[in-house]
């Protein structure tokens, strides 16, 4: 029922966003900025969930086996995820004049012609790395990979449940080992292809690092509201305290891992104060000031002040709250970060940018609600399950 009302709601929402912004001028770079905003972002949770996922079987966890289940179904939404990429960067691609160009280095207005008017020396020395060829080259792979992977470890898992014994959580620790090696690359290589080259001009080392903090920070924050939800409804017994307390601390963690990787990058190009490097945050600080400083309150004092203690990360009505509240604000900063460069001072968050984004959330929903029915909520053969019944910390 709230997948539907959500659905329902947002589609409104985005027919009316159409409607009223049709005849702007910038409708078509709005459009897509949207899109490629909502899409990166319920990517990313999916992503983000087979990471935690590869990291508990890497380091060979036992306190997550309870919550397994709830990690893979948000893990599920990987395969929708990845469509909806594939169609927003398709759709870029190959009509990237219509859409004001939010990857420049797509128009060969910029490179091809070195006495044309619009020339950007910039962007021609980069079309070894910046070009469509090798752009989908790395699409392609990073999708794959993460494709394989995930098929892998959701097969791995009914099996387990089936067969039981060590041999299969042995090959799960192998091949997690596996996944964070490529993804400790891919993590920071997409996020320069898909975000930060919307930005030509500018680049940042930490970037990368940047743009997964807010992802993994993310995940950890729907995971628990997603184990809340479902305490709440009688389903997941042998979550007790302890489980939701261990996922409130990554929570809180990830959060103060976000911030101090903001304020690194913004001070030591604040404090360099080299114009090519300021350029970013000039354009955000000038036209988003609000929502940009908001955005960083939001994401760094809401959990600081609020999951301090032990009790609260055990308390559901605060958990929520914040998760809530940080799940918005890092909406905010994947906005942010793709509308800056891609529509400068003429992006805002109207009735598009909000429809768009309801829409997303039902889907990205709906898909996850539907992956819970499709196996036990706890599992019945992890090696760890007993450990993690008896978790108390």
């Amino acid at each position: 029922m709230l997948t539907t009302v959500l659905a329902i709601v947002g589609a409104l929402g985005v027919i009316i966003g159409i409607a009223m912004s049709w005849n702007g001028g910038h409708f078509g770079t709005r459009f897509m900025t949207n899109a490629l905003t909502n899409s990166f972002f319920f990517f990313s949770i999916g992503l983000g969930a087979l990471f935690f996922l590869t990291l508990q079987y890497a380091t060979e966890t036992g306190w997550y086996a309870t919550v397994k289940r709830v990690i893979e179904a948000m893990m599920g939404f990987l395969p929708v995820g990845i469509v909806m990429m594939l169609v927003v960067l398709l759709t870029l691609t190959f009509t990237h004049g219509m859409h004001g160009h939010i990857y420049p280095w797509m128009d060969p207005a910029y490179f091809a012609d070195e006495a044309g008017h619009h020339y950007d020396a910039i962007i021609a020395g980069k079309r070894p790395y910046l070009n469509e060829i090798f752009f989908w080259i790395r699409t392609i792979a990073y999708l794959a990979t993460y494709y394989l992977f995930y098929r892998g470890f959701k097969m791995r898992s009914e099996q387990e449940d089936k067969i039981g014994g060590t041999d299969i959580h042995f090959t799960n620790y192998k091949k997690g080992a596996l996944f964070l090696v490529f993804f400790s690359v891919f993590s920071s290589t997409s996020s320069w292809d898909w975000i930060m080259s919307i930005d030509v001009h500018w680049f940042s080392t930490l970037f990368g690092w940047y743009v997964f903090a807010g992802m993994w920070c993310t995940t950890m924050t729907v995971l628990v509201m997603l184990v809340l939800y479902l305490k709440k409804l009688g389903y997941l017994p042998k979550v007790n305290d302890s489980h939701i307390h261990d996922i409130g601390k990554w929570t809180f963690a990830t959060s103060f891992l976000w911030s101090y990787l903001f304020f690194s990058q913004f001070m030591l190009i604040w404090y360099a104060n080299i114009p090519e490097e300021t350029t970013y945050y000039i354009t955000r600080i000038e036209e988003y000031q609000l929502i940009y400083f908001g955005m960083f309150f939001i994401n760094f004092a809401f959990p600081m002040l609020l999951l301090m203690s032990r009790d609260a990360k055990r308390h559901a009505g605060i958990l929520t709250f914040v998760g809530l509240i940080i799940v918005a604000g890092h909406w905010m900063d994947v906005f942010i970060m793709i509308s800056g460069g891609s529509m400068g001072a003429n992006a805002h968050i109207g009735v598009l940018e909000i429809g768009m984004a309801v829409l997303f959330l039902g889907i990205f929903i709906r898909v996850v609600l539907t992956n819970l029915t499709k196996a036990p909520l706890t599992p019945v053969n992890h090696p760890f399950l007993d450990e993690s019944i008896h978790h108390e910390i």
